[in-house]
């Protein structure tokens, strides 16, 4: 059975670091570093050089045996602040936005918002190949708090 329950629009995760938002920033804005902390991204593609603003990704991700490829572009990028890409397929925005804290680290937002809804494609494909809207749901926040700590282990090793 297809469950067709709505996604909700914004699903927030965040961490705080003992970097600066410098640093934070020269390891989050690396895009191509996906692989390392989502345990949904097997491989990120970005041609010609360093990701900035119009950037174009290739993201290969996976859930056990299902592999599937997404297309993505960098549509918002403030340098020691924010970090944004939209997904093609899916119609989803995906960030990372750095606020500085009192002691002079830095406290990582990941937020995956849906401004737009997500695509009828997509949420018939996660009701059939993934066990429905809430289960994905799920581990999407399980691997947002799996990504941050990550980072955060990378940060401060």
């Amino acid at each position: 059975m297809t469950d067709t329950t709505a996604a909700p629009d914004e699903l927030e995760a965040s961490i705080e670091v003992s970097t600066s938002p410098a640093q934070t920033w020269a390891l989050v804005s690396d895009l191509r570093r996906m692989r390392e902390w989502s345990p949904q991204v097997l491989r990120t593609f970005i041609p010609g050089g360093p990701v900035r603003l119009g950037s174009r990704m290739i993201n290969v991700n996976h859930r056990g045996a299902l592999v599937w490829p997404t297309t993505a572009k960098v549509v918002r990028f403030e340098p020691h602040t924010s970090v944004a890409f939209r997904v093609a397929e899916n119609r989803t925005i995906w960030s990372f936005t750095l606020e500085p804290t009192d002691g002079g680290g830095t406290r990582i937002v990941q937020r995956r918002e849906v401004p737009d809804g997500i695509s009828t494609l997509s949420n018939k494909l996660v009701g059939v190949a993934m066990g429905g809207v809430p289960t994905f749901v799920g581990e999407l926040r399980q691997g947002m708090r799996q990504t941050l700590e990550r980072i955060k282990a990378e940060l401060e090793r």
